[in-house]
């Protein structure tokens, strides 16, 4: 694996972490994921975090660093992109980061947050399936926080997702530098549901 070194701000500190050849965005903290991250709202103190499709890990390391009483799991199918996560969870002291493969996150598992720059370009069925799969997975009274570009179909993809997945609660929170943030909110259930 060819690491090299990258300067980001995370959590309104400066890092000097690791990255590598082979995952998204090695280079930098991509423009999405910095529109979410300028947009989205402090993380509960704790609970069970998910970040998926992870890369080398912005939104996972922000999670962790902000709320460390949290279980962050960090997901992508990227194996090389776990062992940057761990790398850099190592480097800042953090215990508290789980780097996972989909299929080893607990199938019974609720979260209380989920934050994403979901992989637009895998196309819209896997897309949709991913979504699917996760997003009903929130605790009543949470948020997903998802980032997509406007022009790589966020509008549709907001639609998809009220008609889907309609026991959620889905509007646009921010428009930033042709990005938008979804969020998606899991009602608690009332004395009358």
């Amino acid at each position: 694996m060819n690491l090299r070194p990258i300067t980001v701000r995370l959590a309104g500190q400066t890092y000097e972490l690791t990255t590598a050849n082979g995952i998204f965005s090695p280079e930098r903290i991509d423009t999405g994921t910095r529109v979410l991250l300028d947009h989205v709202p402090a993380a509960p103190p704790g609970g069970q975090f998910l970040d998926l499709g992870c890369g080398w890990g912005p939104l996972a390391l922000t999670l962790a660093l902000e709320s460390p009483h949290a279980t962050v799991w960090a997901v992508d199918v990227n194996t090389r992109a776990l062992d940057v996560v761990r790398l850099n969870a190592q480097k800042l002291g953090l215990t508290n980061i789980n780097p996972v493969t989909p299929d080893d996150v607990p199938d019974d598992l609720l979260f209380t947050a989920i934050w994403s720059n979901p992989p637009i370009r895998i196309g819209k069925d896997e897309l949709h399936n991913i979504l699917t799969r996760w997003l009903p997975r929130l605790e009543p009274g949470s948020d997903a926080w998802l980032v997509v570009q406007r022009n790589l179909g966020s509008d549709s993809l907001h639609r998809w997702i009220e008609a889907a997945l309609p026991e959620l609660k889905t509007t646009r929170a921010a428009i930033s530098k042709g990005y938008r943030v979804l969020r998606s909110h899991r009602p608690r259930r009332t004395a009358d549901d």
